[in-house]
């Protein structure tokens, strides 16, 4: 069995800063207790049924769990579930890129090199002719980005002028480069939750002239574009077929023994904590 950190979400979660406001939105699907603590949280599970079939699941961090058969989704053929815990993250990059509505040929800049941010690119990189671009203040995360065939620039070499922007860095700093990224009349997805901080938004400058649009793009919802004809569940097996990918190995950087999670999660959730998604074995 293997669960993920969505490192992003859980530190928040960690640091007990989840807002009043969205507490109920942002329960995950099994979680156990209220925020801010006690809670059992965590969403990125797999796991194999008592008849061996391996499955993943919203389920928390533990050793064994108790689940409906329609809260379970069977792996394709082909993934291994090691590399299945990121199904979670690929269903929240496949709902951004619906979201953002890029098409062939676009100029896409990714703000935010994480894991839900190259996994969106990846996506991207997949339309024909895209010109993908992510844009990370981490020189570490090139080598990652390029092991994915996507072309990789700090913040002060991003390729202006894109026609869709998606942000995925969590910063204020990153957010108004999306902005400032952004070409005539173009779309700028947010993916960044912020929890209970305040962000300020560089709306003034050009953001009118240029008719730009800031949309923001979450999970918990099916796409408006697709939600007539996609289910929560078809999105999920969807995003597990697209996990099928090797060279998505690379971006499970650190494996820890659930034994050794209590003492680790303080280093694997602070700010600005190297590596992209930890693995917990069990």
């Amino acid at each position: 069995m293997w669960t993920a950190l969505s490192r992003g979400t859980e530190r928040l979660v960690f640091h007990g800063r989840v807002p009043d406001a969205v507490a109920d939105r942002m329960r995950a699907p099994a979680q156990g207790g209220e925020f801010s603590f006690p809670v059992k949280y965590g969403y990125c599970a797999v796991a194999e049924t008592e008849d061996g079939t391996p499955v993943f699941a919203l389920q928390p961090h533990q050793e064994a769990f108790n689940a409906a058969p329609a809260a379970l989704c069977p792996l394709p053929e082909g993934l291994p579930p090691r590399r299945a815990v990121l199904a979670a993250n690929m269903e929240t990059a496949l709902n951004a890129v619906w979201d953002s509505g890029a098409g062939p040929g676009d100029r896409i800049a990714v703000v935010g090199g994480g894991v839900v941010g190259l996994l969106v690119a990846h996506l991207c990189a997949g339309l024909p002719e895209a010109e993908v671009q992510v844009i990370d203040r981490d020189p570490a995360r090139a080598g990652t980005a390029q092991g994915l065939d996507l072309a990789f620039a700090l913040p002060e070499a991003a390729t202006p002028d894109a026609d869709i922007v998606v942000h995925a860095s969590a910063s204020e700093a990153g957010l108004s480069l999306a902005l400032s990224l952004a070409g005539e009349e173009a779309g700028i997805v947010e993916l960044s939750w912020y929890g209970d901080a305040p962000v300020a938004a560089p709306l003034g400058l050009a953001f009118h002239a240029r008719r730009l649009r800031l949309v923001a793009s979450q999970v918990g919802a099916v796409a408006a574009s697709r939600r007539p004809r996609w289910s929560h569940r078809r999105r999920l097996a969807k995003a597990l077929d697209l996990l099928r990918d090797p060279r998505l190995d690379a971006l499970l950087t650190e494996e820890v023994a659930f034994d050794d999670l209590p003492a680790a999660l303080p280093r694997l959730l602070e700010p600005g904590a190297p590596g992209l998604c930890t693995v917990i074995r069990y």
